[in-house]
């Protein structure tokens, strides 16, 4: 393979690929062709500082995320309702600066822009432990999620920068299991700082002492070392550039795009399929807002001390690890994206139901097996990542998706905050039966998505026959043009 070509303008005649990817000014308009066993290596070489690193912001964000789960019975000085208002100003901070961090980082350097966020974040986690009243935490919450706000939308865009379309499934769920390992890893750290008596700060000072130090080396090592996209990677020589884009040519995603174009913004708010998305995330983020913040609170009301709680909630991360793998390795190896989704709700459906129609039982194992069960339905997130990723073409109208996703992602965890009301303590009997009907709900909008997908689909196949006839070409002609505008910038409507 010759890696010496330079790509001119002249080989760009298509008015509409000027404004195409960064991508397209190193590999122009005609593929260029590298072995299978040279794009294993690269694979691997990619896999070995990709995934690594955005598996540890994943870790570093749920940690932080879900420090407030275990301050709550670490001698956290807020309570009740402020508890609630408190865990909810993450979500507002959130939303209010999901859009403005998507233009930012389309504008900028994602892995710096990230880095630098991590690191903002670290020092916001470390002021915690001088807050001490409401107003104080209500702030330093709210501004943790408007650093917080980038981080998937970021990493997605990475994944489907750097990988085909069925390897980026199983990619999201490796830094998405971080989700489980924090659950475990959070679990077991607050149950040994739980023998600290408190005698020179509170227990859940300690807590963020901890996690704002490794948020800031997190942040320094994704600024030092993350690859901001195949076009000018540190990691790849230039022919390898090259044949990192190669790879995925054929999936018509592209890569990044500085220029904000509003008529793609238009399109995915036109697309009925973005909005049976945002009801899905929202539909997953109202059960997991109340879970993440009040797991600990549920368990320890089934009997257990607060200690206990603290080791007993763990298993619930493995359950969701193991979810997490087996789910996007499907989605990847069968090409499904929704049908994971499904598999993944119903045994935590299942979960719900033990613990409401065991609540007076006083079998604590059954209680205790039904509130594991629940960590499955964490793997339907991470295969709406990948949907995202793998099914949305326009660099614009990709991160315009990811960021209603998130913000939906808020609103469904805001509600989720409120559907576990201090009245209805210890058995929380109406906040778990909400989960199980908007689960339910979850299953019927999978189901309706796929098959708007699978329609869509066969209609595409349709175009192509048609546009075949007209034009009298070949799948050699069919495939020369979906080479041409791979890196065009186009969504999946043009």
């Amino acid at each position: 393979m010759d890696s010496k070509k330079e790509i001119s303008c002249e080989e760009i005649t298509d008015s509409l690929l000027f404004e195409g990817d960064e991508a397209l000014r190193l590999v122009g308009t005609r593929a260029q062709k590298f072995s299978e066993e040279y794009n294993r290596r690269l694979k691997n070489k990619l896999d070995k500082v990709i995934i690594p690193i955005t598996a540890a912001v994943y870790f570093t964000q749920f940690l932080d995320k879900t420090s407030l789960n275990y301050a709550s019975i670490m001698g956290f000085p807020v309570t009740g309702q402020d508890y609630n208002l408190v865990s909810m100003a993450f979500y507002l901070g959130f939303i209010v600066w999901e859009f403005p961090t998507v233009y930012i980082a389309q504008k900028l350097r994602l892995g710096k822009y990230l880095g630098v966020n991590i690191i903002i974040w670290g020092v916001v986690l470390l002021c915690h432990a001088f807050a001490n009243s409401f107003q104080a935490f209500f702030a330093l919450r709210f501004i943790l999620g408007m650093c917080e706000s980038c981080v998937s939308p970021i990493l997605i865009s990475i994944i489907s920068m750097f990988y085909r379309k069925n390897e980026q499934g199983i990619r999201i769920a490796y830094f998405y299991t971080m989700l489980g390992f924090t659950q475990v890893f959070g679990g077991f750290v607050a149950y040994g700082i739980s023998f600290y008596n408190g005698g020179v700060m509170a227990p859940y000072k300690i807590v963020y002492y901890l996690l704002g130090g490794l948020a800031i080396f997190v942040g320094i090592i994704v600024l030092a070392w993350l690859p901001d996209s195949p076009v000018n990677t540190w990691m790849l020589t230039k022919e390898e550039r090259i044949a990192s884009l190669e790879r995925i040519r054929d999936d018509q995603g592209g890569t990044e795009n500085r220029k904000f174009k509003k008529e793609q913004v238009i399109e995915a708010l036109l697309d009925v399929r973005t909005w049976l998305i945002v009801l899905a995330t929202m539909l997953t983020d109202i059960p997991s807002g109340g879970l993440t913040n009040f797991s600990n609170i549920i368990i320890r009301n089934f009997g257990y001390t607060s200690r206990q709680t603290l080791i007993l909630a763990t298993p619930a991360g493995i359950v969701n690890v193991i979810s997490v793998v087996i789910c996007g390795y499907y989605s990847d190896k069968k090409g499904e994206r929704m049908l994971p989704v499904i598999y993944a709700t119903l045994p935590t459906l299942l979960g719900v139901a033990l613990m409401i129609g065991f609540n007076d039982s006083g079998q604590k194992g059954v209680l205790l097996f039904g509130s594991y069960l629940t960590g499955s339905f964490g793997s339907t997130l991470s295969i709406i990542y990948a949907y995202n990723a793998s099914n949305t073409s326009g660099y614009t109208k990709k991160l315009t998706i990811n960021a209603l996703t998130m913000i939906f992602f808020c609103v469904g965890n805001i509600i989720g905050t409120e559907i576990f009301q201090p009245k209805d303590a210890p058995a929380y009997i109406p906040g778990k039966t909400a989960i199980m009907v908007l689960l339910s709900v979850q299953i019927g909008v999978a189901y309706l998505l796929r098959y708007i997908n699978v329609k869509l689909n066969i209609k595409r196949r349709a175009m192509i026959e048609e546009i075949k006839r007209e034009k009298s070409w070949t799948d050699d002609d069919v495939q020369k043009e979906k080479e041409r505008r791979a890196f065009a910038d186009m969504t999946d409507k043009e």
